[in-house]
This record gives C-alpha cells, structure tokens and sequence, in this order.
C-alpha cells in the first residue's frame, strides 16, 4: 500500500483580515462592536462566577495624528495564560463555550466563533491585550500583528480582575476613532446594556448610558410611561413616533417595543429591525424577525435566545427564530385588539395610515378581521369608503375579482346607483369573501361583468321591432368576434355601448391572445384548448337605446355604414373596458378609423361642389 503524507493548511491572516472587512462583516466599525462584546462576555461570566458583581465597560482615547490609540476596558472574568494558548493562538476557537453548546444553540454569551478580535485589525496593525483572569494567576500581554505573529509574556505588576485591549489606529480608520463618533457608536451599540458604558477624551468622563429603564426588564411597564418609552425610540431609531406596542414572548427570553411608523410603507419595502442580543446590539436590518404582514412597525427587541450568524448581523432561520416571531406577531395583534377595545379612535387612526399591512393581518386572522372590519377602507363605485359605512347602507355588497372588471363597470354601475367594491387591489376580494365568516350578519357576492345587465331596462316589444334590421346587421358584423348585439336602456346615457362576457368566454379570449403570442408548438396546444371551449357562450355588445347615436345607428340602417359603425363601436367598448384586444380586433379598429376619415373628407368634397 502506497504511503501518505498529512500536512496542515496555512492560512494567511492578513487575507483573513481582508475577507472580514469585505464579505463577513459590514464595514469596519463593528470593531467596536466586537470589542464590547467580548467584554460583555467577560462580565457576564464573572457575574455568573460571582453574584451581585457590578460590571463597567470603560473607553479611552488618547492622542493625535499617528498616536491615536484606544483602549477598552472592561472588569469581566479574564484570561488565564492557558486560556490565552488555548483560544488567541488559535483562530477560529470559542472561549465562551464547547462544540455542542455551540451547535444546541444556547449561551449566556453573545461571541460565539473567536474571531471577533480579528476585526480589530481592520483599523490598527498592532492589537495589545493586557489581561488579569479573576480566577487567579499572573497578568498578562498579549501582542498580534496582521501577519499571524504574537507575543506572549507575563507582566511583572499585578493588575485587577479584567481585559485592556489597546488599539493605535491607522491612517485608513481614524475616522473611526473620532470622539464624537466613538461616543455615538458606543450608544448605538451599548443602550441597553445593565451596566454602565463610559468614554473618557480630554479628560472629560461621558456615561454613555442612562439608568437602564424598568421597562427593559418588564415591557408591561411602558403603557405608563408613553412620552419616555417614545423618546428613547426617537434617539435609536431618529423617528418622532406617536403609538407602539410593547412585545413579550410567553418565555419572557425575547421582549421589545413595536414602534408604530408615522409614515404610510410600501408593501414592499424592507422591514429592518434593531435587535439586541443579552442587551447588545447585534442588527439594526433585522428583517426576518417578525411576521411578513407586520411592515407598519419598526421594532427594538432584545432576546437572549436566539442564534446569531458569523457576522452577528443576523440570526439563523431556526425552529426558535420561528417560534419568537410567531409570538411578537401574536404580542402585536394583542396590542391592537387592545387599542380597538380601550382607544378605538387611536386604532382607527393607525388603520387610515397602514390600512394594507392591516388588511394583511385581517386576511390571516378571522378573529382579528371582525375586530377590525369596520375601518378598513376599500374602493368603491361610491367613493373610497369605510367598509362599516357600506355594511350599514347595503345589505349585499358586490365585488369584482379584479381591477380590470372594476373598471369595465364602474361606470355604469355607478350610474345605475349599483355599489361595487373593487376587489382587484392585493387582499381585497379575499377580504370580501371572508366576510360573511368574521361578521355572519354580512353578506357578500363577487360580480361578473355581465350581471350588471341585471339593472337594464328592457326594451318594449314594440320599439325593438324598429330595431330589427339594425340589430340584424349588428349581429352578422359582430358574429366573427363570437359577440352579440343586445339593446337596454341604461346609465349613463352618454355611454352608447357595454361590453360583457363570462368567465368561460373571458378564458377562451386569453387563450386566443396567448395564442398569437407564442411559438407554434405552444400555440398549437394553445389552439386545441380553444377548440375545446368553442361552445362557451357568446360575448354580448349591450347597445344603449338612451344614447344619442345609438339611436341614429338603430333607426337608421344602412347595409354599408352600419356594420362599420358596429365594429367601431366594439372595439371602443373593448378599449372603455380595458380588455386586451387581438390581431383581428385591432385590424377592425386601424381600418375603421381610415374608412371614418375617407367618408368624412369625401362628404366634405361634395358639399363644397355643391
């Protein structure tokens, strides 16, 4: 048997640095970042080690120009010198935990892969540790380049429990070493944080958070405390907000504010979150953490159950992410149902300015929808309308399945006094259908173009024996469209013609028109499914007796022009009903216009020779 070889991969740090810096993290400033939560991490597994320890977090800037050096400390739990072989030597390693705990899932710690130093290195070429393990032994430093290199050695001078992490910024990242810009970044990360945060420049010491507030630990506080809750969104999320909705998970690990948006959303538009985990932040474009249809909130949450990915930026898509944002929807709608019942007048306001995610919400909650139903607007043949305004008008509301069918009635529906709603917008005829579920004394019916024939007059007897050589005419000019002619009298009289069909004559138009649109192999099944529906029902031409040239088309019937005149008038219809039109129809509407101007300019010729 041939021998083999084994050897150990080389990594190059320095292209190590580059990947983190252009693909794993965001932008260099999460070095910051990373710099906080190991020593969060450092204070959490002293408190842990020693209860009722009180930690801090401290930041210090000190010269200028080349000089420029930052140094974080923190009075957390440590490093032993073994720890320091065992996890700075290796890249990669985490000091927080095994790798089972790493792949259940659960900590008491935010860092997770050991690389979070790394990152410091796209700021400064040098990173210096100083560190005292609260478990006893020497204190120690530990120096890394970007090439791979360090140190190790002991310091003489005993130092107290904790980590100093030393950095001297290069010319690339002053800018992120800038106090004003360190202070903000502080807070922008650690707002939350139980413990106080400072920074120290010029000799001046800033707490760059507050007392945390009672409502952090327990959201159920922050009804009471409306104007404090609103402005600490103001300052973390630079909105001036009116309403939220404080959240809580029935394990009480993941708790939030829902911040309701003063601005209309766009149903597509990205939903970004600002999450913290153990009170640091890790996203601020969270956008997986709540349900789909809640894009009207924009939400501070903070959890200490959920699984971050490599870059902390985001969370894994897991059975607990998908339990947590299950229940911040359910916190959500609790919310609501407790708006509707203690400040009605606030949910309706909230309802005119976010009716759509609203309306996403009732379409998936029949509970909800019969809480809510009442405000929600909707288009109609009658204006826009509260959908409690047309429940106490009518007692069936109609509605067209789409916006095409809307408009191909609208107009004669409303002149006939008809009420239609426009189901054709996204979640309004599934709202509609499901009425009569969430609200039993509703009733409800979808409406097809050709039932609002329903409300036409008929013609008498007798004045349609006047019509029946016109009528004769229209119907052989319109029987290669499979359409008939058919006289009503209707509103408005302006109108001379409605076009209508059924469902089965409106599949075989589509077929048609994809037909002539495709390539002939698709075209030829295209054309055995037509011929298959070749006996669903003729489309019908309504002509409107009340209309002027209707009339005169009807009383007056010509071989030549009144055929022409039909056609005409079809194709109008189709285009007033926004129908897509054919090769065939719109041959008839280019040549009917040229015949029109040709009989035009020769009726002009001869009154000018007579």
């Amino acid at each position: 048997m041939a021998s083999s070889n084994e050897y150990r991969f080389q990594v190059n740090l320095s292209g190590m640095i580059q990947i983190l810096s252009n693909h794993l993290y965001s932008s260099p400033k999460v070095f910051l970042r990373e710099l906080m939560q190991n020593a969060t991490d450092a204070i959490t597994a002293r408190s842990e080690a020693e209860p009722g320890h009180r930690g801090e977090v401290s930041v210090e800037l000190t010269g200028t120009g080349t000089e420029l050096t930052m140094t974080v400390q923190d009075n957390g739990i440590g490093l032993t010198e073994a720890d320091i072989h065992e996890f700075l030597a290796m890249i990669g390693q985490s000091s927080k935990r095994g790798r089972q705990a790493l792949l259940d899932g659960e900590t008491s710690f935010i860092g997770r892969f050991g690389i979070g130093l790394l990152s410091c290195f796209m700021v400064s070429n040098e990173i210096v540790m100083l560190t005292q393990s609260a478990k006893g032994g020497p204190s120690m430093e530990w120096r890394g380049k970007p090439d791979g290199t360090y140190t190790i050695r002991r310091l003489d001078t005993s130092l107290s429990p904790g980590t100093k992490v030393y950095l001297r910024c290069t010319p690339e990242g002053a800018a992120y070493f800038d106090a004003e810009y360190v202070k903000e970044s502080l807070f922008y990360y650690g707002a939350l944080l139980p413990y106080p945060v400072t920074l120290q420049h010029e000799g001046q010491r800033h707490v760059i958070n507050a007392e945390s507030p009672a409502w952090l630990a327990n959201p159920g506080l922050a009804a009471g405390r409306k104007s404090e809750v609103l402005a600490f969104g103001q300052r973390l999320l630079g909105e001036r907000f009116e309403e939220f909705i404080p959240l809580t998970t029935a394990s009480g690990r993941t708790a939030g504010i829902a911040y309701v948006l003063p601005h209309a959303v766009n149903l597509n538009a990205k939903r970004s979150h600002r999450v913290y985990l153990k009170r640091m932040l890790v996203s601020e474009k969270a956008e997986n953490i709540l349900p789909d249809w809640a894009f009207f909130v924009k939400c501070l949450i903070w959890t200490d159950e959920l699984q971050p990915t490599a870059s902390r930026e985001h969370f894994y898509e897991n059975d607990q992410l998908e339990q947590v944002r299950s229940e911040l929807g359910d916190a959500i709608r609790a919310g609501l149902a407790n708006m509707a019942a203690n400040h009605p007048e606030r949910l309706q306001k909230l309802i005119r300015l976010h009716a759509l995610s609203m309306k996403a919400l009732a379409v998936q909650d029949q509970q909800f929808y019969a809480m809510v139903h009442r405000w929600l607007p909707f288009e109609t043949t009658r204006g826009h309308r509260e959908l409690g305004e047309l429940l106490d008008e009518e007692e069936t509301l109609y509605y067209t399945g789409s916006v095409d069918e809307y408009r191909q009635i609208h107009h004669v529906a409303a002149a006939q006094s008809m009420l239609v709603v426009n189901g054709g917008y996204i979640y309004d005829s599934d709202l509609m259908a499901a009425l009569p579920l969430a609200v039993p004394s509703a009733h409800t019916e979808q409406l097809q173009p050709d039932e609002v024939s329903m409300k036409f007059i008929d013609v008498p007897p007798h004045e349609r024996d006047r019509y029946y050589d016109a009528l004769r005419l229209a119907d052989a000019a319109l029987q290669r469209f499979r359409c008939r002619a058919e006289v009503k009298g209707f509103k408005p009289s302006d109108l001379p013609v409605l076009f209508t069909l059924s469902k089965e004559t409106s599949t075989l138009r589509a077929l048609e028109k994809a037909s002539e649109e495709s390539t002939d192999l698709f075209s030829s099944v295209l054309g055995s499914l037509s011929t298959a529906m070749n006996s669903a029902g003729y489309s019908t031409l309504y002509l409107n007796v009340s209309n002027p040239v209707i009339q005169r088309v009807l009383t007056s019937p010509d071989p030549q022009m009144t055929p022409l005149a039909i056609e005409m008038l079809y194709v109008n219809a189709l285009m007033m009903g926004h129908y897509a039109m054919n090769r065939q129809e719109h041959a008839v509407l280019n040549q009917g216009i040229i015949r029109f101007i040709d009989w035009g300019l020769q009726a002009n010729t001869k009154d000018k020779g007579e």
